[in-house]
C-alpha cells in the first residue's frame, strides 16, 4: 500500500491494521517532506525564533531555547548531559516525559491503525519531519513492531499527546513493544526486527505526538464494524419479521420515497432484498395457527407424532361478525395465531427509521473520519513554499488542527445512536419470547409440557443487561472538557475518550444482535413447521381432522353447524393450496449457517455454549455473505 498523505482510505487502515498489510511511500510526497524538512532547518540556522523548534511546548512557549544549557552551569555541573543540541534534547525529551498513559495496552490493530494514520498524515510535507524518520517509522510498521500504548490519558487536544508519545518512543529505542505477539523492551523489539532507534531533530517530536491518530484510529476500527453490524441488524430484523409472519407495507419503496432520509431508505430496501421469496410475509390471518401445548393424543398420524407441539384456531361465529362483514368476506373466520390488525408492533413497522437512523449517524462519521485520514493535523504548520512571505509567522503558522472535536462530536452521535439500533432488537427478541405478543408462539419459544423448562426466558434477560450497559456508557464524553497544561489548553475535545467508548462498545451491540439471530432462528423454526404442520394435515383430504384443531367448533346438530363445516373445509382448501411455507431466500441461508452450529431446542438443554456459538458466528462475520 502507497501512502501520498491524500488518498488513504478507512479500508486500506483495516486492511493494515487487522490483516497484516505493509506500506510502502510515495516518493513525490517524499519530495515535500524534505523540502518541508530543509526549510525548517535553513530557518533554525538563522536564528529565527518558532514554536515548538525553538522555543518550549505550550505553557513553555514564551522561552526561547539558548545557546547552551544553564543548568551546565549549576554546582556539580550535569553528570547525565544528553547528547546532540537544546532543539534536539527539547523534541526527545517531548516524547520521553508525555509517554504517560495507564490502563491495559491497546491492540495491536488500534497501534498498528495508528502507525498508518501517523505516517500518511505526515507524508503530506507540512511538518518539518525528515524522510529518514519517516522512513523509520514505517519500517517499524513493516516489521511488526507494535509499541505498547496504554488506552487512557488522552484529552484530544493537542492531539493524542501521550498515546502518540507513547508510539514514538519506541523509535528512540524506549518504552515497550511487542514483536511478533511478544511483549519486550522498545530496544530489544528494534533489535530483533533488524532496526536502529534513531534520534529526533527539528520539530519531530511533534510531528510524531501532536495529532489525531488514537481517536482517528479508533474510530475508523469502531465504523468499519459498525457498518457490519448495521447489515447484521437489519438481517435480524429480517429473520424476525419471517418469524413474526409479518406485514410488508411498511417496507416498500413508495412508501419511503415519501420521507427519503437516506439510512431509511437503504434499510427498507436490504431488508425487502433479505425477505425476498418469503412466503410468511403477508400471509392470510386465518392461516396461522397458534400453538397448543402437545399431547400424547395431538397428532394421528405415525409422520406427525414426531411433533412437540399442537396447533388450534377459534371460529368465529356468524353472531359474532357484526360490523365485520367486509373483513370476513376476504378472510375466513378462523383466529388462530396472527391477530387480526393491518400493522405491526415499531419494533417491526419501525424498524426502517430506526435502524436508517443510526445508518445516517454512521455515514455522518464516515463523512468526518474520511476528510481526517487525509489532513495534516500537528502544530505549526510549516508553508516552506509561501515565497513571498515576509516574516516566519507567514510560513511557520500555529493554528488547531490538532484539536480533535469534530472527530469527538461524529462519535457522540455514533455512540448516542448504539444503545438506540440495540434496544429496538431486544424489543423484537422479548416479542418473540412473551406469549402475548409473538402471535401464537409458545412461551419462551419452548414446549413446556411439563411445567419445567425455562426455554428462551433468560436469553432476554441478558439483552436487557447489554441494553442497560450500553445505555449508561452512551454520554458523550466531547460535552466535558477539562482544561490542560496550566490552562494554555483550555478547551479540549475528549475525543479519544468518545472513539475508545464508541469501539468498545461495538462487542455489546453485536452480542444483543447475535442474542437476536438466535431466537429468531427457534422461533422460525416454530412458525415454519406450525404452518407446514397444517398444511400437511389439510393435503390428506379430509376436514374433519383439521375441524378437531378448531377450539370451540360446533358439533353436529348444534347451530351453525353447517356453515362450520363449509368454512373449515375452505381454510384446508386454503391451507393445501398454499404450498410450502418458509422464510425468504437470504434469511434462510442465514438460518442454515446458525443451525450448522447450533440445534433447535426442543427441551430445556445447557445454552452457555449456544450463546457463545451466536456470538462468535457474528464476531467472525460467519453471515457476511448472506448480506
Amino acid at each position: 500500500m502507497v501512502l501520498d498523505g491524500n488518498s488513504l482510505t478507512r479500508a486500506q487502515v483495516v486492511a493494515v491494521a487487522c490483516n497484516g498489510g505493509k506500506v510502502s511511500l510515495d516518493p513525490t510526497g517524499l519530495e515535500r517532506v524534505q523540502r518541508a524538512a530543509d526549510f525548517l532547518a535553513d530557518k533554525v540556522s538563522c536564528g529565527e525564533p518558532i514554536y515548538g523548534v525553538t522555543t518550549g511546548f505550550g505553557s513553555n512557549a514564551d522561552k526561547l531555547l539558548g545557546a547552551h544549557r544553564l543548568r551546565d552551569e549549576l554546582p556539580g555541573g550535569n553528570p547525565h548531559q544528553p547528547e546532540g543540541t537544546l532543539p534536539d534534547e527539547l523534541q526527545h525529551n517531548l516524547i520521553i516525559t508525555h509517554a504517560v498513559c495507564v490502563g491495559k495496552p491497546f491492540a495491536a490493530e488500534v497501534v498498528r491503525a495508528m502507525l498508518v494514520i501517523r505516517i500518511n498524515t505526515l507524508m503530506r510535507g507540512h511538518s518539518g519531519i525528515r524522510v529518514s524518520t519517516l522512513e523509520a517509522l514505517a519500517a517499524m510498521l513493516n516489521a511488526d513492531v507494535v509499541p505498547v500504548v496504554p488506552e487512557k490519558g488522552s484529552v484530544g487536544a493537542s492531539g493524542d499527546l501521550a498515546p502518540l508519545s507513547h508510539l514514538a518512543i519506541v523509535l528512540l529505542g524506549g518504552g515497550e513493544a511487542f514483536h511478533r505477539g511478544e511483549r519486550m523492551s522498545g530496544a530489544e523489539a528494534l533489535q530483533r526486527a533488524g532496526l536502529a532507534p534513531i534520534r529526533l531533530s527539528f520539530k519531530e517530536g511533534l510531528a510524531l505526538n501532536n495529532g489525531t491518530a488514537q481517536m482517528l484510529a479508533t474510530g475508523v476500527l469502531a465504523l468499519d464494524a459498525l457498518e457490519q453490524l448495521l447489515d447484521l441488524a437489519d438481517l435480524a430484523a429480517a429473520m424476525s419479521l419471517d418469524a413474526f409472519a409479518g406485514r410488508s407495507g411498511a417496507l416498500r419503496a413508495e412508501v419511503h420515497a415519501l420521507r427519503p432520509h437516506p439510512g431509511q431508505v437503504d434499510t427498507a430496501a436490504h431488508v425487502r432484498d433479505l425477505l425476498a421469496g418469503s412466503t410468511l410475509m403477508d400471509i392470510p390471518y386465518h392461516l396461522v395457527p397458534r400453538f397448543k401445548p402437545w399431547r400424547a393424543d395431538a397428532w394421528s398420524k405415525p409422520d406427525d407424532q414426531s411433533l412437540s407441539f399442537d396447533i388450534s384456531w377459534d371460529w368465529v361465529p356468524a353472531n359474532q361478525r357484526h360490523g365485520r362483514e367486509a373483513f370476513y368476506s376476504r378472510f375466513l373466520p378462523f383466529r388462530g395465531g396472527k391477530k387480526h390488525q393491518p400493522q405491526d408492533a415499531y419494533s417491526l413497522r419501525c424498524m426502517p427509521q430506526v435502524h436508517g437512523a443510526v445508518r445516517d449517524a454512521c455515514c455522518q462519521a464516515c463523512r468526518v473520519f474520511d476528510i481526517e485520514l487525509n489532513s495534516v493535523t500537528d502544530n505549526p504548520l510549516i508553508f516552506p513554499d509561501n515565497e513571498g512571505a515576509q516574516f516566519i509567522e507567514e510560513q511557520v503558522i500555529s493554528a488547531g488542527h490538532f484539536h480533535g472535536m469534530p472527530l469527538a462530536l461524529a462519535m457522540s452521535y455514533v455512540k448516542a445512536a448504539l444503545p438506540v439500533l440495540a434496544s429496538i432488537s431486544e424489543r423484537r427478541l422479548n416479542k418473540l419470547v412473551d406469549a402475548a405478543t409473538s402471535d401464537g408462539l409458545p412461551a419462551f419459544l419452548t414446549g413446556n409440557e411439563d411445567g419445567t423448562d425455562s426455554g428462551f426466558m433468560i436469553v432476554q434477560y441478558t439483552a436487557a443487561a447489554l441494553i442497560n450497559d450500553l445505555a449508561t456508557r452512551a454520554h458523550p464524553a466531547s460535552v466535558y472538557s477539562v482544561p490542560t497544561s496550566a490552562n494554555a489548553e483550555d478547551h479540549v475535545s475528549m475525543g479519544a475518550n468518545e472513539a475508545r467508548h464508541v469501539l468498545e462498545m461495538m462487542d455489546d451491540l453485536g452480542h444483543v444482535l447475535a442474542l437476536e439471530l438466535y431466537t429468531a432462528a427457534q422461533a422460525l423454526d416454530y412458525r415454519q413447521e406450525m404452518l407446514n404442520a397444517a398444511r400437511r394435515l389439510a393435503s390428506r383430504g379430509g376436514w374433519q381432522a383439521l375441524a378437531a384443531k378448531i377450539a370451540n367448533a360446533p358439533r353436529e346438530g348444534q347451530p351453525h353447524y353447517q356453515q362450520f363445516v363449509v368454512e373449515v373445509q375452505q381454510l384446508a382448501a386454503a391451507l393445501a393450496s398454499a404450498g410450502d411455507f418458509h422464510a425468504g431466500t437470504r434469511v434462510r441461508e442465514a438460518h442454515a449457517i446458525l443451525r450448522r452450529h447450533i440445534d433447535f431446542m426442543h427441551r430445556d438443554r445447557a445454552l452457555d455454549a449456544d450463546v457463545a456459538s451466536a456470538c462468535a458466528l457474528v464476531q467472525q462475520g460467519a453471515f457476511r455473505p448472506v448480506f
